[in-house]
């Protein structure tokens, strides 16, 4: 069915909570597995039903923030969905004490099991509502981003909009495009403070609530982190510190004399040639085109899974006002359908953003087949890995976008996956710092911010932006308001994605298999066992960022 002839009606979570709690209440009885699955079953189509209902509205809502009906949806969802999960937590309790767990196992797996246990110790009925408020001031975030309405270049642009002027060959239009984006954060700087301060209190007292010292490791519950621990992800970071921060300043010091620039400052960040970077040409249509043609020949399971997208208008492309900001991928299980949510700004980020979210998309498509619900969607370290990595596998197709400038566009995308990492971490590390200490205002998180950007950035240069100086660039990365410890999946995921990147230089074929293979097991399996089937090395290994920075240096060369 195409996206715009979707019916929506309002899920009613009552309702469907008191079918969870019928089905809840016969799990201690059941004499059977089949009369246990049979319920699992009932209670998935339940869930399927309200999922969708809450995807639509979420999609509709963000594709225009201004719509009086699908704003007052999503506050429904923002207050009823924390009762849902409590419902289907009742329901993963009594089926971990069931007397026929083992016989369960058999049919469902144990992942299901453990995932379940880990999950019942990060829900209590006590915090649903903590959960309320904490969706309530994500969707003021969200339409605090969404209302910035800028004066430049003779028009009325967005934060979107505003990022193809930030790419501008002219560097006085880049440098006034960074200024204006300041100017509205710096305007909007007690609500932005607030905003957040009453995040980090919500969720501490959430944490605290459920027995936790602080809410790193409930973060951690919430981001299914069901195969390696905050150290592990401490020694990852450590590695991108003394393998890739002087790989990436080696990097800029390179992106410097190429753009013939005495200092880099910040609003030359992204700028890799003079004449400006590569741009895709044609309109989106015509991209949309050269996409089909370019998953047609990648492989007969991309050409028909790209043919589904197109064919039932799963894609919102765009820029335009009152459409919130950035892209991403959300499913519609009733439907089997993934959705994409971008928007294009004339930049090679629309190709990126296309590439990035169709690897979502896929392994949405591929999940289907997956017969246990909760198997059917990878935990998002795991998801990251299909986007990032569809974005280099495509890349023998990108002269469809970019033509003669191809070459330059792979190079270009390479460096910006490797200068990503340090960044990346910053914010893991940043989240990690806030939430260890509560205390902290907004200004002594503003200075950690700053502190930790001369780690991991050291080549920064905001030539005088106060509000950057601050430590003020965090408040516009959404992830670290609506998604807390999220950001640093990106990054286990792009170490995976250039693995792959450095294998296809040898066997092209084999690496697309592996990653076919692993995107089809969706979220049947932890990330370290995900990895190793595949053939891959472990982030957390020792050594892994080294022989990364090594594999894609000799590419690099190659491009250059």
């Amino acid at each position: 069915m195409k996206f715009s002839e979707m019916p929506y009606q309002r899920a009613d979570i009552a309702k469907a909570g008191e079918t969870f709690a019928e089905v809840t209440a016969a799990v201690a009885t059941a004499k059977t597995v089949d009369e246990l699955m049979a319920g699992y079953r009932r209670l998935c189509e339940i869930a399927k039903e309200v999922l969708t209902a809450q995807s639509l509205c979420y999609v509709r809502h963000t594709i225009d923030t201004r719509d009086a009906f699908y704003d007052e949806e999503n506050n429904y969802y923002d207050e009823q969905m924390p009762m849902f999960q409590l419902a289907m937590m009742r329901y993963y309790a009594a089926m971990v004490a069931s007397p026929l767990r083992s016989e369960l196992e058999e049919k469902m797996g144990s992942l299901w099991f453990q995932n379940a246990e880990m999950q019942l110790k990060g829900m209590d009925e006590r915090v649903i509502a903590d959960m309320q408020e904490d969706n309530a001031v994500c969707s003021a975030y969200k339409k605090l981003l969404a209302s910035a309405k800028i004066d430049f270049d003779g028009k009325v642009v967005n934060l979107s909009q505003l990022r193809a002027y930030q790419l501008s060959p002219d560097r006085a239009v880049r440098k006034a495009a960074y200024a204006k984006r300041s100017e509205f954060f710096t305007a909007h700087a007690e609500e932005f403070d607030e905003l957040y301060d009453k995040l980090v209190k919500i969720r501490t007292r959430e944490a605290r609530t459920l027995g936790f010292e602080n809410y790193t490791d409930l973060g951690y519950i919430h981001m299914m982190r069901n195969s390696y621990t905050r150290d592990d992800v401490a020694k990852f970071r450590k590695q991108v510190k003394e393998v890739i921060v002087p790989l990436a300043t080696k990097l800029h010091e390179m992106r410097r004399k190429a753009l013939g620039l005495d200092a880099l400052k910040f609003y030359d960040e992204d700028m890799f040639f003079p004449e400006g970077n590569p741009e895709p040409h044609g309109t989106p249509e015509e991209m949309f085109a050269a996409g089909q043609k370019m998953y047609a020949e990648l492989s007969d399971e991309t050409r028909e899974f790209f043919a589904f997208m197109l064919e039932n208008e799963l894609f919102d492309a765009l820029a335009k006002e009152g459409k919130s900001g950035g892209g991403y991928c959300t499913v519609l299980p009733s439907y089997g359908a993934p959705f994409v949510f971008s928007n294009f700004n004339g930049t090679s980020e629309d190709v990126d953003t296309l590439t990035h979210e169709c690897g979502h998309a896929l392994n949405f498509y591929f999940g289907q087949a997956q017969e246990i619900l909760e198997y059917q969607e990878s935990t998002l370290d795991v998801a990251e890995i299909h986007s990032m990595s569809m974005e280099f596998f495509t890349e023998d197709w990108m002269y469809l976008f970019f033509g003669e400038d191809e070459k330059r566009y792979r190079f270009m995308h390479l460096v910006l996956a490797l200068t990503f990492l340090p960044y990346g971490c910053l914010v893991d590390e940043f989240q990690h710092e806030v939430y260890d200490h509560p205390e902290l205002t907004p200004a002594e998180r503003k200075a950690l911010w700053r502190r930790l950007e001369k780690e991991y950035q050291p080549h920064l240069d905001y030539d005088g932006d106060a509000f950057l100086e601050a430590g003020g660039l965090w408040q516009r990365q959404s992830h670290i308001y609506e998604r807390p410890f999220y950001y640093i999946d990106y990054c286990l995921a792009q170490t995976c994605a250039l693995q792959y990147r450095i294998w296809m230089e040898s066997d092209f074929a084999a690496a697309w298999q592996s990653y076919c293979a692993l995107s089809k097991k969706a979220g049947s399996e932890r990330l370290t066992e995900l990895v190793d089937g595949a053939g891959l090395v472990s982030p957390f290994a020792e050594g892994c960022m080294r022989r990364v920075a090594e594999g894609c240096e000799t590419i690099l060369a190659k491009l250059s």
